[in-house]
């Protein structure tokens, strides 16, 4: 009966508490609205590109049809962590279940693993129509496009699903405080009373093979375009391909590099205090910024947005709305 006795004990906590920034009392309020204003913005920009994307027919090319994705996907991945944080800011109730939490690692999980093979995607397509113009068409086809996002999901999906199981086998015994300001692996995991040596190698495993291959094949496709780019006579058209280019690379390295730091790199106090730090860069930062940095200097996006606007005030014609992306080779 001792087991029994014992192993009930363990899973006597039915909730955690995300410590969140708590630690700061003083700028709780302050913190409130600066979230917030990021959240309303980061929804609005990428709501409004997906909105775009889709209304639009001049957008029905695989560009737009993986930018219109990634803007959906961003809304997701700020909306899993962002209310929750801003609801603790602002009443001060920082509980959290556990099916809650490990729900909300679910989903963080399924975003930031879709997200890094989404970015590398872009990257090959951006490859394509800059290094190799004659083979674009024929290679980014409606069929192979499509393929790259539901192979995206489904490999997120299943993965997330295989370590959220794993997760929920766990046994929790005290304390039950998370320093974090959402349920990520790491601060959950020292919260275990059983042993997680098969689960962090899982895991490390996982973060690898999310984090690394995307990340080196984005940067090998950057590569390749700037090497196209430099062959450019006009000096207009290169300053221009390189400023665009490298706004991309510097989101996708900020994204990449805060997200190897946390998950891939061995864990020491130093990194260990300064995560909650860096899981701000990929967690709230990225899906604000990409909207920007993908369409501020984007002609066709701001044609596209001039028709909306003259469609919706003068009702020149119905926009007609579908679902299914048809590309214009």
């Amino acid at each position: 009966m001792m087991p029994d006795t014992e192993k009930g004990n363990q899973t006597g906590i039915t909730e955690f508490i995300l410590l969140g920034f708590g630690t700061f009392p003083k700028v709780q309020l302050l913190l409130f609205w600066f979230f917030l204003v990021i959240y309303l913005m980061t929804l609005i920009g990428n709501l409004l590109i997906f909105l775009l994307v889709v209304a639009d027919q001049h957008l029905h090319t695989p560009m737009y049809f993986f930018l219109g994705h990634l803007s959906s996907l961003d809304a997701c991945y700020s909306s899993t962590i962002l209310p929750k944080l801003l609801a603790s800011l602002l009443t001060g109730e920082r509980t959290i279940t556990i099916h809650g939490c490990l729900a909300q690692y679910y989903f963080f999980g399924l975003c930031a693993g879709t997200e890094t093979y989404l970015l590398a995607a872009m990257s090959y397509d951006r490859y394509l129509a800059i290094c190799k113009p004659l083979l674009y068409a024929s290679a980014m086809n409606r069929k192979f496009c499509f393929q790259l996002i539901a192979g995206t999901c489904v490999n997120s999906l299943t993965f997330n699903i295989m370590l959220v199981a794993l997760l929920a086998q766990l046994s929790f015994c005290g304390p039950n405080v998370i320093d974090h300001y959402f349920c990520d692996f790491y601060p959950l995991k020292k919260l275990s009373c059983t042993d997680t040596g098969l689960l962090e190698i899982i895991t490390f495993l996982m973060s690898f093979i999310f984090a690394i291959p995307p990340f080196l094949l984005t940067l090998i496709s950057y590569i390749c375009i700037i090497v196209t780019i430099i062959k450019i006579k006009s000096t207009i058209g290169r300053q221009k391909a390189f400023s665009t280019c490298s706004s991309h690379l510097m989101v996708v390295c900020l994204y990449y590099g805060t997200i190897i730091i946390v998950y891939v790199l061995p864990d020491s106090p130093t990194l260990r205090h300064l995560n909650k730090i860096f899981s701000i860069f990929y967690t709230v930062m990225t899906p604000l910024i990409n909207p920007l940095i993908y369409t501020l200097r984007n002609k066709e996006v701001h044609k596209a947005l001039k028709r909306l606007c003259g469609n919706m005030i003068f009702g020149r014609s119905h926009l007609k709305v579908s679902i299914s992306f048809q590309f214009i080779s």
